[in-house]
């Protein structure tokens, strides 16, 4: 076994998207190693104003948002608008908290959520990918999202595991 670390490309992809997505997909699996073995009551237990299942609800509407929103400026398809039944975040700007879904209901939202990704992106052209997109408040290219998603997910990854470790601590 070799101890090289590198960046593969997702197949199928011009190579700057696939190696954006291998990154993302490479993201998300560490966030569900953190995820394994979690017992179902943790899941809704809250830690700071936020359970697991808020955390993990939030990274994907944020997926939802980014990909519907600003790399392809479509509306919300409605199936997958059925997935997320509350709002992000309440008046203060406060994560809404979400409770009484399994892991497992977050986990079908967050893979429902990358396969449209996925499916989306899968004919995009590197000169598409790296196209700004003006916004009024900003411009942002498709590269530059894929970049922010990843940092999203693993700093809530960190919040995630955080929590886990203090309820543990409780337990």
């Amino acid at each position: 076994m070799s101890d090289e670390r590198e960046v593969f490309g997702l197949s199928g992809y011009v190579p700057a998207v696939g190696k954006a997505l291998w990154m993302l997909e490479d993201c998300r699996k560490r966030t569900l190693r953190v995820l394994d073995d979690l017992p179902p009551e943790h899941v809704d237990q809250e830690m700071q104003g936020n359970t697991i299942g808020t955390i993990l609800y939030h990274i994907a509407l944020i997926e939802l948002d980014w990909l519907f929103t600003e790399i392809l400026s479509e509306p919300f398809p409605e199936e997958l608008m059925k997935l997320f039944p509350e709002e992000d975040r309440d008046k203060d700007g406060v994560l809404t908290l979400i409770k009484g879904q399994t892991l497992d209901q977050h986990l079908l939202r967050l893979s429902k959520i990358r396969n449209a990704m996925l499916d989306k992106l899968l004919g995009m052209t590197s000169d598409d990918f790296q196209r700004m997109r003006i916004f009024p408040q900003y411009e942002v290219s498709p590269e530059w999202v894929l970049h922010h998603l990843s940092q999203h997910e693993a700093e809530h990854r960190g919040e995630i595991g955080s929590a886990i470790t203090l309820i543990k601590g409780r337990s």
